[in-house]
Order: C-alpha cells, then sequence, then structure tokens
C-alpha cells in the first residue's frame, strides 16, 4: 500500500483548471521531486493534499481518503507543509514558535505540557542546527535560517510525510547544498516520507529517486531524475518545442 496516493485530482479556479485529472503516488521512505514550468499546479497540488478541496478525485493517506478533513486534521494524521514563503511569529522567539508547532501536531493527540514542547522543539532545532538562534527573535533571522525555521515548524509536528515548497529558494549555492544534506538525512535518520517541489533542478535531481512533472495542470512525465532529464516531453515543456 502507498502511503499517499492521488486519484484523478482535478482543481479549478474560475476558469483556469489548475488540476486536470492528476494521479500520483508516494511510497514510504521516498524522496519525490515535483517539478514543472511556472504555473503548472505544483503548488495547487500541495493544497489540495493539505486541505483544500479539490473538485474531483480522492486523496488517499493510509488507504484512507482525506479528502473534506480541514488542514489541522491532516497534520494530526502526519501530512505538513512547508511555504515558498516563510511567514514565522516575528515576536516570537525561534523556540517558541517551534514550540506551538509541536502543541498543535500529532503530539495534540494527547494533552502536552509546555516544558515538554520546548523540549522536543530543543531537539528539532539541534538537528537542524538552529540551536544557537533558539533565543532569538523570529522576526530578525537571516533567509537561510527563515528557511530552517520553517523546516523545523513542520518537523516539530512529527510529520510522517513532509511537503517541502521550494526550501532553497533564494539560498547560496552553499547554503543549498547544506539544505540538500539535511533533507536527505530528515529521510534517512527520521525516516520521514519527503514531496518536495524544487526549481533548482540541480538540487531536485541530487535529492529524488523519483520525479513527477506538470504542466499546465497534467502530470506528463514520471520517472528516475535520469530518465526526466532525457525526456523530450519534459523539456519541450521547459524549452519549448523549438529546442526540444
Amino acid at each position: 500500500m502507498h502511503l499517499l496516493r492521488g486519484e484523478r485530482i482535478t482543481k479549478s479556479f474560475g476558469g483556469v483548471r489548475a488540476l486536470n485529472g492528476v494521479d500520483f503516488h508516494i511510497s514510504e521512505g521516498e524522496i519525490v521531486g515535483l517539478i514543472g514550468p511556472n504555473g503548472a499546479g505544483k503548488s495547487t497540488l500541495f493544497s489540495v493534499i493539505c486541505g483544500v478541496r479539490p473538485d474531483s478525485g480522492a486523496i488517499l493517506f493510509h488507504g484512507q481518503d482525506i479528502v473534506g478533513l480541514r488542514p489541522d486534521q491532516i497534520c494530526v494524521k502526519g501530512i505538513v507543509r512547508t511555504f515558498q514563503q516563510p511567514r514565522p511569529f516575528g515576536n516570537l522567539t525561534v523556540l517558541e514558535n517551534v514550540a506551538s508547532a509541536v502543541l498543535f501536531g500529532r503530539h495534540s493527540r494527547r494533552p502536552v505540557r509546555m516544558a515538554e514542547a520546548r523540549a522536543v522543539a530543543l531537539q528539532v532545532l539541534s538537528f537542524l542546527k538552529l540551536e544557537h538562534r533558539s533565543g532569538s527573535l523570529a522576526g530578525g533571522l537571516l533567509l537561510v535560517e527563515r528557511r530552517r525555521l520553517e523546516l523545523a515548524r513542520a518537523m516539530a509536528t512529527q510529520p510522517r510525510l513532509l511537503l517541502l515548497d521550494e526550501v532553497m529558494a533564494g539560498l547560496t549555492p552553499t547554503e543549498t547544498q547544506e539544505m540538500m544534506d539535511m533533507v536527505l538525512k530528515i529521510r534517512e535518520e527520521r525516516g520521514i516520507t519527503i514531496l518536495v517541489v524544487e526549481h533548482i533542478m540541480k538540487a531536485v535531481m541530487g535529492i529524488s529517486q523519483r520525479i513527477i512533472v506538470l504542466s499546465y495542470g497534467t502530470k506528463i512525465a514520471e520517472g528516475t531524475p535520469q530518465e526526466i532529464a532525457e525526456n523530450d516531453e519534459v523539456i519541450k515543456a521547459y524549452l519549448g518545442e523549438k529546442v526540444a
């Protein structure tokens, strides 16, 4: 059984069809890349997985259809996402930001005291090498630190499936490599399954075992990084028919 499976997912906004009958699956322990040109439907698919109701189709998590559940209910079940633009609570410390995520994630199935939430938050910050900023106000962080905090808040919910939406955008080459290593470490040491949207091709090709390609809301290809790199349909979608 797949950890997550989408069946014929369709979603429109006004007259624009953002997703058009998309089928996909993610197996336990995978890192799957989701790529496509701007406007392909990648972020919309993330939103649908995390609680935005599709026009039609089913999303099965551990075999259970989660369409219709609220985002907080989906988070408690073990699916959480990051956002392209990190928006931490700027007037709270880094530690307080992550501790708040502990309180509303899978830990929330039982009473959690603040002392326990802070202890879990410190563990996550240490894992992501951000513990030295635990007492700093989140509003004063550098971009790379805000991206790590966004990742820390997601991990603090104790997810089974982590959806990463352009966590490497705007980073330097060195910071990008460090984030790639971190994503691999999350999968290898924490056993968390990961679906990642990323426009930096070197990064997504370097960490993904399998890649799904969307174009204008339709899935046009799926395969290993090498298969995708050599796929004429994918090259056409990114570079145009003349180049392909």
